[in-house]
């Protein structure tokens, strides 16, 4: 069993967030979904990118960091797109952390401060003609390479494909990308 902290996208803490870390709870792991957006959810990435823009990348993260606070020493972080921000920064900074699990985002470890940490599990999940995530793809390879990390590339150019709420949504490969992640999360 292991302790999961989630962070949501652009679109915020939406239904399609919920059910996926209940999923993830079901399978017997302790589950908290924090919400960066302070309750707003958002019909368009472009509304909720726009609000997040609104109110910083740096206020995000460091919102996302805050979060951190009340749940387990060792941890599993996942973060969807925009929610990468503090899952990647987390996962690079915070001791403690097992593994993380990047969907839809990644960034170079740089911006960061250094290195993929030792004995810190890394799984992304990208999609290999996501126009939004375009510019993280050759991030997210380094970043596997470097982290001796899973890769896995989804055909199209949906970005949020696991969430039902999102016009991206792939039922198919959403249970891939599911199956994958709990797998992940099993192995702590």
């Amino acid at each position: 069993m292991a302790d999961v902290l989630v962070f949501h996208h652009a679109l915020g803490l939406t239904k399609g967030v919920r059910d996926f870390a209940e999923a993830i709870r079901s399978a017997g792991h302790i589950v908290t979904t924090a919400d960066l957006f302070e309750g707003k959810t958002f019909a368009t990435l472009d509304e909720g990118v726009a609000y997040a823009e609104s109110i910083g990348f740096d206020t995000i993260s460091d919102r996302g960091v805050a979060m951190d606070d009340g749940v387990s020493e060792s941890l599993v972080i996942i973060g969807f797109s925009l929610g990468v921000i503090p899952a990647q920064r987390l996962a690079q900074t915070r001791a403690g952390v097992l593994g993380a699990v990047l969907c839809h985002a990644a960034i170079p470890s740089s911006a960061f401060g250094g290195a993929w940490p030792d004995g810190v599990g890394l799984q992304i999940h990208i999609g290999d003609s996501d126009p939004w995530a375009e510019e993280d793809l050759p991030a997210a390879q380094d970043l596997a390479s470097e982290a001796r990390g899973d890769l896995f590339l989804y055909e199209g150019t949906g970005h949020l494909i696991a969430d039902p709420g999102s016009p991206d949504y792939h039922a198919a490969q959403a249970e891939v990308l599911l199956g994958r992640v709990l797998a992940f999360v099993d192995s702590f």
